[in-house]
């Protein structure tokens, strides 16, 4: 392919480090279905990713998640619906005729080339000639510059899945697919490669397309989330948007922890609805963050906004209060202890208190809790309550 003609994104030198210059065009998946005989694993999905954005598609072992991704990289054919890459219809294009590259969780680096060798070879399979400079870039894009002679066996898992990223990235795809990239690694070294993708992905300002079954990860690094279930997205936002303001109960159980309170709505008190919940007491929820239809809502709130008393007596005014608690779970875990409490309004009730010397409650201490009522949702009371509680985390989908 000649110069004049290449029109694929380009990896340019930018005060020593690599950059995707990227063609104009979001990635669009409109209705797309795939089934596999009488199983629907994705029904009628249509999606946008903008150009340049790290989106996450995050959902449960099942959901329809690899098997959305794998449409994107053509390893799959829809049964119906569109692929687009800008106003180009990928469609029925076989994987190398896409400007897509995948990331995988088993990294598959070649043990008899060195690292600057596994980068290169991409390159070297389109016969560019001059491939000393686009490896040095990438080698100091991962930060792997000062060993790129050693071979895959001599680095560590996160090394070895940085390499496996600079080999995607120097093909200069349009689109970056990470399919549970840091599944084979430890908490700590999972930690340090989520700070390191979200850093590359802003340095070569490409699209990354991001497939995993973990929360924090998705929350981490992605500017949007997608939360997949029963092969349709169930929410669509920002991580704060989906955190913060969930729509159904799946997605407010499956994306954190949430408590989830059944009840009815008593009627409005100023900017609030007052909630009568199952065992009598009355709370408010903001009704700006009330999705129920109806009468029948489910009161949210997140264990964090949440505070326990040993008394009514110690909760701030204003506040939403449970009263008539007992501990039964005490967890200290370094920067909070995390309780569980029982009582007439919950068997189950969580609560994450801040380490900042306060006193410990240990189980058995009879407790109140309580929260401001701005940070309360309502959500349809018509859901399964318990929806995305038990969803299996294993990867895969």
């Amino acid at each position: 392919m000649s110069k004049d003609t290449d029109t694929r994104p380009r990896a340019v030198s930018e005060r020593g480090r690599a950059r995707v210059d990227t063609e104009a065009g979001d990635l669009k998946l409109v209705n797309v279905t795939k089934r596999f005989g009488d199983f629907a694993a994705v029904k009628d999905l249509t999606l946008t990713i903008p150009q340049g954005s790290f989106f996450a598609l995050l959902g449960a072992s099942g959901c329809g998640k690899t098997t959305t991704l794998r449409m994107v990289s053509g390893l799959e054919e829809p049964t119906a619906g569109r692929v687009l890459l800008g106003d180009h219809d990928v469609t029925r294009l076989r994987p190398y005729k896409r400007p897509v590259n995948t990331v995988f969780q088993n990294y598959a680096l070649f043990p008899h080339l060195t690292i600057a060798e596994n980068i290169a070879f991409g390159l070297k399979r389109r016969g560019v000639k001059d491939i000393k400079k686009p490896v040095q870039d990438m080698l100091d894009l991962i930060e792997l510059s000062h060993i790129g002679a050693r071979k895959p066996n001599q680095l560590s898992g996160g090394q070895q899945q940085r390499v496996a990223l600079g080999r995607a990235l120097i093909n200069r795809p349009q689109v970056l697919l990470l399919d549970e990239p840091l599944g084979a690694l430890d908490l700590k070294l999972r930690r340090q490669m989520q700070i390191e993708l979200k850093r590359i992905q802003t340095e070569v300002g490409l699209t990354f397309v991001h497939v995993t079954h973990d929360q924090e990860e998705a929350m981490t690094m992605a500017d949007t989330i997608a939360v997949m279930n029963m092969g349709r997205i169930e929410q669509l936002g920002s991580p704060t948007d989906l955190y913060e303001n969930p729509k159904t109960t799946f997605v407010a159980n499956f994306l954190g922890q949430s408590n989830l309170l059944p009840g009815k709505v008593a009627g409005p008190v100023g900017e609030h609805l007052q909630v009568v919940l199952e065992d009598g007491t009355r709370v408010l929820i903001p009704a700006a963050r009330n999705r129920a239809g109806g009468e029948e809502v489910i009161v949210g709130v997140r264990p964090e906004k949440v505070s326990i008393h040993s008394s009514a007596e110690d909760v701030p005014d204003g506040h939403n209060v449970l009263a008539g608690g007992v501990v039964t779970d005490t967890s200290f875990v370094g920067v909070s202890t995390q309780y569980v409490v029982k009582g007439p309004y919950c068997d189950e009730f969580g609560v994450f208190v801040q380490n900042d010397g306060a006193l410990i409650h240990r189980p058995g201490s009879e407790v109140v809790v309580s929260w401001d009522p701005s940070q309360g949702f309502g959500l349809d009371g018509k859901q399964d309550i318990d929806a995305g509680a038990e969803a299996d985390l294993e990867a895969g989908s």
